[in-house]
């Protein structure tokens, strides 16, 4: 929806405005940031990241996303972590159509992160989101980006690079498989499903669990 398209491109301009490196909007002949849903942006050039090095200075950069946005407004249409535990449904997210075990299985592992503070988050700072250039670290593919605990950005980091947080790595990891199993239920389900078993594996619920697809 147009609302929730400004809303990123508004977050990626307040982002570029403060020094980091980010998709930079290329407007329409008459000024708009996008046409019927399209959006054009600048391409970044650079690398994937592939060091220890590569993968600090996305922390780095993830850190000041958060630092940037604290109490910034949700966007229109989509829910944290913390929504979910009683909500079915923001973004990608559709719960009312996964199992009601997979559902169980989700807030389980979301629980322990929910009362943490929030800020904006990228959504999915995987390796092919990550542009290494001359500036350093630069994110694109924002459309998962939302309000939720920044700690989810950082999840997924390398086990070796230290994250300070309030919980173990595990419960951090495991929040993270259960938001991919969630987020892609209805448009990757083969990946989601994959997701979904692991998330039943690490909770020690076994893939018996799971429930009818």
């Amino acid at each position: 929806p147009p609302v929730a398209l400004d809303w990123e491109l508004d977050l990626v301009a307040h982002l570029a405005a403060n020094g980091m490196t980010v998709p930079e909007v290329i407007p329409t002949r008459d000024g708009r940031r996008h046409a019927g849903g399209l959006v054009v942006q600048r391409r970044l050039h650079g690398r994937h990241a592939d060091s220890p090095a590569d993968w600090e200075l996305l922390a780095r950069e993830l850190r000041r996303l958060h630092q940037l946005t604290e109490g910034w407004p949700q966007r229109p249409g989509f829910a944290s972590i913390r929504d979910l535990l009683e909500g079915d449904r923001g973004g990608d997210v559709r719960l009312d159509r996964m199992p009601p075990a997979a559902v169980a299985a989700c807030r389980e592992a979301w629980r322990p992160l929910a009362g943490l503070p929030t800020t904006a988050v990228h959504g999915d700072p995987g390796v092919t989101n990550v542009v290494i250039g001359e500036a350093g670290a630069g994110l694109v593919d924002w459309d998962e980006s939302r309000v939720d605990v920044p700690l989810l950005d950082l999840c997924w980091l390398p086990r070796e690079l230290p994250v300070e947080a309030p919980l173990p790595r595990d419960v951090l990891e495991v929040a993270g498989i259960a938001w991919e199993a969630a987020t892609c239920w209805t448009t990757e389900p083969d990946y989601a499903a994959h997701r979904l078993d692991e998330l039943f594996g690490r909770l020690d619920r076994g893939g018996r669990d799971r429930g009818p697809g």
